[in-house]
């Protein structure tokens, strides 16, 4: 079958397609990373050697593998081949600690663990309790995954993957607790590849990908390139000049980015000066996306702006086309296609249109469950009276007439303060409106008077003398009675995840006031 065929048919695995991409284009470049390429002729045949490596190991269907380490071929590879066996594929994050990853990769079940040589000195002091065989990636010591492959030629046994057979387990980031699993299907993915047509990924897409390959914001993407025939190009750290760099050199035309990448890049002092007009479509999700920096952006850097509202548990997307909708750009956008969003109040009934409610949604691109995790399953369940099944987001929207939805915070963050709702992105708005301010965030903290007090984490642009106490007069002046901070305190940067999302619990953790809140 051809492609247009294959992508017309109710299910076809993502390993399935790079074997066509093979035989159609078996030159065409599938990755690149730095000054190494792989074609999809090279990487098909590369899969086949890890399917027999990893049967040969006694790894069978519906097994486990994790892989812990920045991105490159060999971790791509090992991945696709994975999903090529039947094995259900654990990317967990170099940033864990060393006990976390033991923790992640014994609840996965996993039997081999792919690592770097960070991550293996990372490992070192806790190796005797490691649950799988260790094997080095890049080569840093034995068994090196060189070494571990079957010979050149080898193919393992066939295997039949079923639509709703594990594809990943992707961990959560356990800044408000334990990592729990979440549990993706093969056919979850699919839909994410059908999908990908609408957004012009195919043979001519190059993508660039500086995001880590365990975040499903990296995942959205990189998957829809190399099932569509695409060209990968791996960034094992972001930088923002070297961006630049490559997003010119390889001619780019699409990519995905979380806003802290957007406006360090935008921020770049010779942005303007490289050749971006290759670009057809840029992605963001994960994290808050001002809308100031999405008009910098449709301003400056040619192609579209797509905007993803959604979760790695799946559920209901919105998708706001940022080129199409320049007056909707405070708002994420409406339900994807076939998506459908709900709104509920703290009683788990809808709430009418044009008032508050937690997000919830529904579609064919929903998480099995969370690994082993039956109780924290059904806590993210609502179902409408129908018996149709929702994922609870734990955020607070609202939707316009227009059926736009505005966003207000994570419902854990809203601020209660003296019985009034506050939400801390109502008061980051107000407060990045002051010119000597690069980067701010509001957290409520315990006040007996109060119950919670909203105070903000400012850091100040590079040369100017911004204080607490002039910030927070200036933003006092301009709140609502209601709204009005306790503290500011001045920080270097706002501690973040891989991708982008503030860790809240860090910065209450740090706070240090002059005198204490009442």
């Amino acid at each position: 079958m051809t492609l247009e065929q294959l992508l017309d048919q109710e299910f076809v695995t993502l390993p399935d397609l790079i074997r066509v991409h093979a035989r159609d284009q078996p030159q065409h470049v599938a990755l690149i990373q730095d000054d190494r390429s792989i074609n999809y002729a090279e990487l098909d045949a590369l899969l086949d050697r890890i399917v027999a490596s990893m049967q040969r190991d006694g790894l069978a269907s519906g097994d486990a593998i994790a892989v812990c380490a920045n991105s490159s071929i060999e971790y791509a590879a090992v991945f696709l081949g994975g999903l090529r066996a039947g094995v259900a594929v654990a990317p967990l994050a170099p940033s864990s600690t060393a006990e976390s990853l033991v923790t992640m990769a014994a609840d996965a079940d996993a039997k081999l663990f792919f690592v770097d040589a960070a991550v293996a000195a990372e490992l070192e002091a806790v190796k005797t309790t490691l649950p799988a065989k260790l094997i080095f990636l890049d080569g840093s010591a034995e068994p090196a995954f060189n070494a571990w492959l079957a010979p050149a030629g080898a193919t393992g046994a066939p295997v039949t993957i079923a639509p709703d057979a594990p594809f990943n387990i992707i961990y959560s980031s356990g800044t408000t607790g334990a990592p729990k699993g979440i549990v993706q299907s093969h056919g979850m993915r699919w839909q994410h590849i059908q999908r990908g047509v609408l957004n012009g990924y195919g043979p001519s897409a190059v993508t660039l990908i500086s995001t880590p390959l365990y975040s499903n914001t990296t995942l959205v993407s990189f998957f829809p390139t190399l099932g569509l025939g695409g060209t990968v190009v791996l960034m094992a750290k972001f930088d923002a000049g070297r961006y630049l760099e490559l997003a010119q050199q390889h001619k780019v035309t699409h990519t995905m980015l979380v806003p802290v990448q957007y406006r360090r890049i935008m921020a770049h002092p010779e942005f303007d000066r490289y050749d971006l007009s290759t670009f057809e479509k840029k992605f963001c999700t994960s994290a808050p996306f001002s809308a100031e920096l999405k008009a910098d952006i449709l301003k400056r850097w040619p192609g579209g702006l797509i905007e993803y509202y959604g979760m790695t548990e799946g559920g209901g997307t919105c998708i706001l086309a940022a080129h199409e909708h320049p007056d909707k750009l405070h708002t994420v956008g409406c339900p994807a296609p076939g998506h459908d969003i709900r709104l509920i109040d703290d009683q788990g009934r809808e709430v009418p249109q044009g008032e508050i409610g937690e997000v919830v949604g529904h579609s064919a691109s929903m998480m099995n469950a969370y690994h082993k995790q039956p109780e924290k399953t059904a806590e993210v369940e609502w179902f409408d009276p129908s018996g149709k099944r929702f994922i609870r987001t734990g955020d607070v929207g609202r939707f316009d007439e227009d059926g736009f939805l505005t966003l207000m915070d994570r419902k854990k963050d809203m601020i209660i303060s003296g019985g009034f709702n506050i939400y801390p992105s109502d008061l980051e708005s107000v407060l990045r409106q002051h010119p000597d301010l690069d980067d701010v965030s509001v957290v409520g903290m315990p006040s007996e008077r109060w119950g919670e007090t909203p105070v903000a984490f400012a850091v100040a642009r590079a040369g100017t003398s911004l204080t607490p106490e002039s910030l927070l007069e200036w933003a006092n002046a301009r709140l609502g009675k209601t709204q009005r901070l306790a503290a500011v305190q001045m920080v270097d940067s706002l501690p973040r995840s891989a991708i982008g999302k503030v860790l809240k619990r860090e910065l209450r953790d740090s706070f240090k006031p002059k005198t204490p809140i009442a």
